[in-house]
């Protein structure tokens, strides 16, 4: 299992990876101005680090319902499945980019934000979570 976490934005795509270890890492986010350039890049990824799974932020709202946002994921994850055949996994971000910008000093975060770095950093989570569930875990010698 290889899987590619990633923040999805008309601005910048962020991206993790994560295998069967169970623990995400950032990866460099896309943030080339033009959405064609970015698109190839991210096909190029998944085909250099042989993808099998893609776990996609899915951008509920505070309460629970699914807004505008949610169907420009919904159209993306479609484009993903249709250009890749893999499996496309859907996981709440709900606050995950606050939280990832919670783990920069108050001051820089104005000068990363355009890097990508914000971005990576919530598709990190966002891998996370999904590890977490599908590999739990284990603590020796307690079943």
């Amino acid at each position: 299992m290889r899987c590619l976490g990633i923040d999805y934005g008309t601005k910048r795509v962020g991206l993790a990876h994560g295998d069967e270890i169970g623990v995400a890492t950032p990866l460099p986010a896309l943030i080339d101005p033009d959405p064609a350039v970015r698109w190839v890049k991210l096909g190029e990824l998944i085909k250099q680090r042989r993808i099998t799974d893609l776990v996609l932020g899915y951008p509920y709202n505070m309460d629970g319902s699914v807004g505008f946002k949610a169907k420009e994921v919904d159209a993306f994850a479609a484009k993903l499945k249709a250009a890749h055949g893999l499996p496309v996994h859907l996981v709440d971000e709900t606050l995950t980019s606050y939280a990832a910008e919670s783990t920069i000093a108050k001051k820089s975060r104005r000068d990363v934000r355009d890097s990508g770095l914000v971005d990576s950093r919530a598709a990190c989570l966002i891998l996370q979570d999904y590890l977490d569930q599908k590999i739990p875990p284990t603590i020796p010698g307690v079943e």
